[in-house]
């Protein structure tokens, strides 16, 4: 069943312009420009309720393999096809990764920061901000790991470039959005930058391929260089 709705499952829309909505599950109100066909809109609040448990799947995680974490988190049932809670997780399996290849992280510490940070990152950044949350995850993670501030110098820039080759690979493929790909672009360019920059190797799988493109009505198919070849629905 292709996810839209988390209500109802009517197809999304996207308003020019903000408008006062309540949220359908904690009666929230706020302006937003996205809800669903029928009216019906979730905060991002509710929408990531139960991000929580990716604390713990990461430490308990023994992967070097930041895809492989990542997909365990997808797989958990808080997770759904688009989302905040991408924001948060692109970084966390970089962080739990980086430190299984050897990189000196306080994993407990570092993912508490990323859960703060990462969900301070809005749904829809991708369109509105021109700044897919996947990719600024990836920044994020590039921070934390090097104790970057606005007053550093050395990490300061590197962990803008890691922002900037993660929007540029996910850029290059085009919309419209999917998290699970843009996640998985921002984290490969991540291993790639994190190996290049600072010598800490992690794991990247050469043969990821998607299982949710039966669940996204945008699937870019043939386009996607993870696209599986499901059939047509």
């Amino acid at each position: 069943m292709n996810e839209e709705c988390l209500i109802c499952g009517a197809p999304l829309e996207y308003l020019e312009e903000a408008i006062p909505m309540e949220c359908a599950v904690c009666h929230r109100k706020e302006d937003s420009r996205t809800r669903c066909v029928h009216g019906h809109y979730v905060c991002d609040k509710c929408h990531t309720a139960g991000l929580d448990a990716v604390l713990g799947l990461c430490l308990e995680e023994t992967s070097r393999d930041p895809i492989e974490i990542l997909e365990r988190m997808m797989a958990l049932p808080f997770c759904h096809m688009h989302g905040p809670e991408h924001h948060v997780m692109a970084g966390a399996a970089l962080l739990t990764a980086c430190r299984n290849a050897g990189g000196e992280v306080d994993l407990a510490r570092a993912l508490s920061e990323m859960l703060r940070r990462g969900k301070a990152v809005p749904g829809g950044t991708c369109g509105f901000w021109g700044a897919c949350g996947a990719g600024i995850s990836a920044g994020i993670y590039l921070s934390i790991l090097t104790g970057a501030t606005p007053l550093s110098e050395e990490s300061w820039g590197l962990a803008n470039q890691m922002t900037a080759r993660a929007l540029d690979r996910i850029g290059r493929v085009g919309g419209p959005r999917c998290c699970k790909r843009d996640c998985y672009l921002a984290i490969a360019e991540a291993v790639r930058f994190t190996r290049e920059k600072l010598g800490i190797s992690m794991e990247l799988r050469e043969d990821v391929r998607c299982t949710h493109s039966p669940r996204n009505s945008q699937c870019i198919r043939g386009r996607c260089p993870f696209y599986a070849g499901f059939a047509e629905n």
